[in-house]
């Protein structure tokens, strides 16, 4: 895989390639992580950690105030459904509270039935913020925004080229000087030497690829972020909620393969504010792509355990087969069944970005709001994991 170099142009790309890395930063050349655990602790360090008790800013507060030459119009284009959607909601009240213009496009009808859910039953702080919200088809962009026009576009809605082909088109047409995209860390080609950074070979087939390539052709300022899985308020994707609904209810919790397979879970915050770092430091971060991820892993085993502390409740796990059990674990277990765990070395060291994610305290917020919605008392069925529970001869209390 040849690595980008500018061409002759302003674009940063002169081709697409299935293997993007930033031209002034050789981070494929980085040393590897060397992994190691305690005796007292499923959670893995970075060579690049920072303390859990760094500084932890509520959404609505940045540090460096944008002056009348810095601020820019900003829209985000905001997908409707799955984890994503919390990114463009934390971004908007974090750029608004950076002194910019936020207008969050999301996708769909404002009266529709995803609406009523979080995040978006929550828009009302963005538009208390000073910014606008409008729903509509990306596809047609142009017309639903009426003709207005913006210095930065982040799109955090399509996975292929055919659904941000018309916004990077309009973008172009408009004369936005920044283009952003929501990738995924997903593309990258499983490695036997975790983590992933930047730079390492991605999957020719994906989607998210495509998309990355094209907007390096077409722009002179342009930069992607891959994130993994995240946490935090407002979060409507069921991963922490899942552990919680079997160790509130006594259930075993099964976790296929050894439960000591590597993930990364970051609060949403920290994925925002490496964003906002992009708008305010475009110069640095054009041509880039970026781990979205916080610096720190966690086991799956870990991931179960420190839902049980932050329940205060105990934990009973069960290991198993997924193909002796006859089970896709991708439809019996929220998280991938591999290591999946990439790290944000490249934002640290252009950026100047820091993470302050601190799971067990974030897993106790997310905690509280599940009591708080009355989950924890909602009648729910568990037949996978009855039929996992029943191959193994694993009791469950009625």
């Amino acid at each position: 895989m040849a690595t980008l170099a500018p061409s002759s142009s302003s674009l940063c790309f002169s081709s697409p390639t299935t293997k993007l890395s930033s031209p002034s930063h050789n981070f494929s050349s980085s040393p590897r992580l060397s992994l190691s655990t305690s005796s007292h602790s499923s959670i893995f360090f970075s060579s690049f950690s920072t303390s859990p008790s760094s500084r932890r800013l509520p959404v609505s507060s940045f540090v460096v105030k944008a002056s009348g030459a810095d601020k820019k119009k900003v829209l985000i284009l905001n997908t409707n459904s799955g984890g994503h959607a919390v990114i463009g909601f934390y971004l908007a009240k974090e750029l608004l509270g950076s002194g910019h213009e936020v207008t969050i496009l999301t996708v769909g009808e404002e009266g529709s039935d995803k609406m009523k859910k979080p995040p978006f039953n929550r828009f009302s702080e963005i538009v208390s913020g000073g910014g606008k919200t409008v729903w509509g088809d990306p596809a047609e962009v142009g017309k639903v925004l009426e003709g207005g026009t913006f210095d930065v576009v982040l799109d955090n809605n399509g996975k292929d080229l055919d659904a941000v082909r018309p916004v990077a088109d309009w973008g172009k047409s408009t004369g936005v000087k920044q283009f952003l995209f929501i990738s995924s860390a997903g593309i990258y080609v499983p490695t036997d030497e975790p983590p992933h950074i930047e730079g390492d070979a991605v999957k020719a087939s994906a989607g998210h690829v495509a998309v990355e390539q094209y907007i390096a052709e077409i722009y002179g300022n342009w930069t992607s972020f891959r994130p993994q899985y995240m946490i935090g308020s407002g979060n409507n994707k069921d991963c922490e909620e899942w552990f919680f609904d079997r160790i509130v209810r006594k259930r075993p919790v099964p976790i296929p393969g050894s439960g000591m397979q590597l993930t990364n879970i970051s609060h949403v915050r920290d994925l925002s504010s490496m964003i906002a770092l992009a708008v305010e430091k475009p110069e640095a971060a054009s041509c880039k792509i970026f781990n979205c991820v916080g610096d720190r892993a966690v086991t799956l085993d870990g991931m179960a355990k420190l839902c049980a502390q932050a329940a205060g409740l105990p934990v009973e796990i069960v290991h198993y087969d997924p193909k002796a059990v006859g089970i896709d674990a991708k439809k019996a277990f929220p998280f991938r069944n591999m290591h999946f765990y990439a790290e944000p070395r490249a934002a640290k060291d252009i950026l100047g970005w820091s993470a302050t994610t601190n799971l067990p305290e974030d897993l106790k917020e997310r905690f509280d709001e599940y009591v708080k919605i009355g989950r924890d008392k909602k009648p729910m069925k568990f037949e996978l994991d009855d039929k996992i529970l029943e191959s193994l001869k694993v009791p469950v209390a009625v």
